[in-house]
């Protein structure tokens, strides 16, 4: 998706991205976290990292290709 002035930085919405959904997420100045408007995440800037390292431990070997020897 497109940066669009939401906040400093586009971050993806960690428990959609889990269910195959890219949702960005905006930013609340008052409280200084972030929200998702699909579902009800919502955390800090440091929670939201945390969360999307367990989304790119889902993907690790996407590009790898494995191969069966036959015996």
């Amino acid at each position: 998706m497109a940066q669009a002035g939401k906040g400093r930085l586009n971050f993806r919405c960690p428990s959609c991205f889990m269910r195959d959904i890219d949702m960005d997420m905006f930013y609340d100045k008052e409280k200084g976290e972030y929200y998702c408007l699909r579902c009800q995440f919502h955390g800090t800037e440091a929670e939201v990292l945390e969360k999307n390292e367990l989304a790119r431990f889902r993907y690790k070997d996407m590009y790898r290709r494995f191969t069966f020897d036959g015996e």
